[in-house]
């Protein structure tokens, strides 16, 4: 058996590391808002060539907290793409913002910058963008139209620690950059865990309060804020595991390298390769009009597939409002879609398994 991901065999070459900064968490005896968070923060500002980092519990909250600091009113609207996954809307909903949904580009199924002016109203206030599966969004044509407007630029980028646009890393690119270190991410914690980065110091100083309660000091509050910190211990995990990001994403660029050069299924839909240097590859994900007997004929042969994703959100129950949009591209993306097995403590044995078994697909009687 081939599995989609093993958390444990991902984590086991930092055993000792994590071992070593979980105890000194331990002996510590501060666990909340202490050195570990700020040398953390410090170290990945750094990376994603950010002024400030600012960690917060979890992807979802980030995002929350980046579009409550910038104060929009009720019943603005935030485009968002309708190809992604659901905690990318969840809070403009919450925050009685208005998600706009907008089409993908069929080839990289992010976010269609040539789609987006038609969306624009007197009520738009931001382009909250995903880099889905650990691609940049086109960010160039998104900032100018932007700028044009006098619109905020906000990326989920959950899935792209490490990705690089026109040769930045993600993270320093948009007005604000919201990452999630949740266990399965190319940079995951041991638990949840999430941060915002931004060269605004405004905004940073902002959320910094927003996360704990909306406070500056102890017992006075300034804000209406939330809990939403990241512990001292994840915070420490992070840390010794940061060194070695850009090794575990060549690694994975090397095995998408294969996947794109080897794999022969006509219609077999690949990602593009034209960024594949750039891209973090959280994900290798294919396309295939024949999803459902591609997935059980790889799991008769030992290899677990998964899907990314397989209800779109105007077709969630919970976005009822949102029923009555036609969005063809995405709907078409949802029902082909399919996650191919990729990380780095992938063997190179494996992935030619994986890459002859695929090709023997159309062979099948």
């Amino acid at each position: 058996m081939i599995p989609f991901l093993d958390l444990r065999q991902i984590n086991a070459p930092y055993q000792e590391a994590i071992e070593e900064a979980s105890l000194r968490v331990l002996r510590s005896g501060w666990y909340v808002l202490g050195q570990e968070l700020k040398a953390f923060e410090e170290a990945f500002a750094t990376y994603c060539e950010a002024d400030f980092c600012v960690g917060v519990a979890n992807g979802l909250d980030a995002i929350q907290l980046i579009l409550q600091a910038y104060g929009f009113p009720d019943g603005s609207e935030i485009l968002v793409p309708a190809n992604t996954y659901i905690a990318t809307v969840l809070p403009v909903s919450y925050l009685q913002l208005v998600p706009v949904l907008v089409e993908p580009d069929p080839a990289t199924m992010l976010i269609d910058p040539a789609r987006i002016e038609a969306h624009l109203t007197s009520r738009t206030k931001a382009i909250l963008t995903t880099d889905l599966y650990g691609r940049s969004c086109d960010l160039e044509p998104i900032r100018a139209l932007a700028d044009k407007h006098g619109l905020k630029v906000i990326t989920d980028a959950a899935q792209a620690h490490g990705a690089r646009y026109q040769g930045r890393k993600v993270g320093g690119l948009a007005d604000a950059t919201a990452f999630s270190f949740y266990p399965t991410k190319n940079l995951g914690a041991l638990g949840d865990a999430g941060a915002v980065t931004t060269s605004d110091p405004a905004l940073a100083e902002r959320i910094t309060y927003l996360r704990n309660y909306g406070s500056r000091e102890r017992y006075k509050n300034d804000y209406q804020g939330v809990n939403s910190r990241m512990d001292e211990l994840q915070a420490a995990i992070l840390n010794a595991k940061l060194p070695f990001l850009d090794r575990d994403n060549d690694r994975r660029r090397a095995l998408a390298q294969r996947y794109l050069r080897e794999l022969r299924v006509s219609e077999l839909v690949l990602p593009p390769a034209d960024a594949v240097h750039d891209d973090a590859w959280h994900l290798f994900v294919v396309r295939h009009p024949r999803r459902a007997e591609l997935v059980k004929y790889l799991s008769q042969y030992g290899i677990q597939t998964q899907i990314h994703y397989p209800v779109p959100i105007h077709r969630q129950v919970a976005y009822t409002s949102l029923s009555h949009l036609r969005l063809p591209i995405t709907e078409q993306i949802h029902e082909q879609v399919v996650s191919l097995p990729l990380h780095p403590v992938l063997t190179d044995a494996d992935l030619t398994y994986i890459i002859d078994t695929i090709n023997q697909f159309e062979a099948q009687p």
